[in-house]
């Protein structure tokens, strides 16, 4: 077998690698031009492998001496290459920090605090007294179809309720809800009785805007369904939440009508040496709860609708409803 390198030809080799690779290396100037040096020098494919590779030519002494020299190389450049990336790291982490350097004289940026908006915070006010009652949270779609918004709550077809001028209408024949009412239709479908939700929500109506009107607002439906439940547990539970809302205010109720409630009734407070109309109410219809599967003879219930603007409004003595939606930032930051 004839001999192609000698011990001095890898000797060699393995000096001019030391000293390219060691310039290369100082040269660096990012991790990624690093580890692109160290698979050149040291990888399988590498200039180092490639010395190896041809040490098998060498006649047998001289191979280890070769094989020593290459592994302190090794052993070398990985050093190397160790130090120049933790020297690396150090100075672009030395330029980042001179770059994000605070400086402590600059005046500083006010923020100001930001407050809850009025009917947030009366919606949340509500909830909480129910859920104080034993009642909780219901939701349901915005979009509605007309048997939740109005067949199932006792609205037949030719209802005024229906009156196009009323009811905003969608090309698929869904509607906008007028009412949170449909939530109690859907949470009875899936919850059996006994049941004690509120459904608060945005409803929609085609009112024109003016002081106290508007095609956009929030309303909280109550629903309660169980054994023996009769107008006595309505005035009771209408009476303590206004109460807990308004203080310890004189309540009545006044003979109404609702289609999904019978008999119903009108609720006024005495606000401000006036009474004032603030939500209706009446016991669920038994038609109401036969449509829903529900034996009258068994299960009675309740139910009361309030405007969230409306009391908003009477709390904040706010004279207008829409400073409820203007965004200003002079009219929020009193709340």
């Amino acid at each position: 077998m004839s001999v192609t390198v000698s011990l001095s030809d890898l000797t060699a080799r393995l000096e001019e690698l030391e000293a390219e690779a060691a310039a290369a290396i100082a040269a660096a100037a990012s991790a990624a031009e690093l580890e692109e040096l160290r698979v050149g020098l040291l990888g399988k494919k590498g200039r180092l492998s490639m010395v190896l590779g041809a040490m098998g030519q060498l006649p047998g002494p001289d191979r280890p001496v070769i094989g020593q020299r290459a592994n302190l190389l090794k052993d070398q450049l990985s050093g190397l290459l160790s130090d120049r990336l933790a020297a690396v790291k150090a100075a672009a982490m030395a330029e980042r920090i001179a770059g994000e350097t605070l400086d402590v004289t600059a005046p500083c940026r006010y923020t100001p605090p930001g407050h809850r908006h009025p009917l947030i915070s009366t919606i949340e006010e509500i909830v909480d007294i129910f859920c104080g009652l034993g009642y909780r949270v219901s939701e349901g779609p915005e979009i509605e179809t007309d048997y939740y918004n109005f067949t199932a709550l006792n609205i037949p077809e030719h209802h005024p309720a229906r009156d196009m001028q009323d009811t905003f209408y969608l090309e698929d024949g869904r509607l906008l809800r007028t009412h949170t009412s449909p939530v109690q239709i859907r949470h009875l479908e899936n919850n059996p009785p006994p049941v004690r939700v509120i459904a608060p929500g945005r409803v929609y109506r085609r009112d024109a805007v003016d002081a106290t009107h508007s095609p956009v607002f929030h309303q909280v439906e109550v629903l309660a369904i169980d054994e023996g439940l009769d107008f006595s547990h309505l005035r009771g539970t209408v009476t303590a939440f206004l109460q807990a809302f308004f203080g310890d205010l004189p309540v009545r109720f006044r003979a109404s009508y609702f289609p999904f409630t019978e008999p119903s009734a009108e609720v006024d407070v005495q606000w401000r040496g006036r009474w004032l109309e603030v939500m209706g109410c009446g016991m669920v219809d038994p038609a109401v709860l036969t449509g829903m599967g529900l034996d009258p003879e068994r299960w009675s219930g309740f139910a009361a609708g309030l405007g969230v603007e409306r009391f908003c409004m009477v709390r904040h003595g706010i004279d207008d409803i829409r400073r409820l939606y203007t965004s200003d930032l002079r009219f929020l930051e009193q709340f």
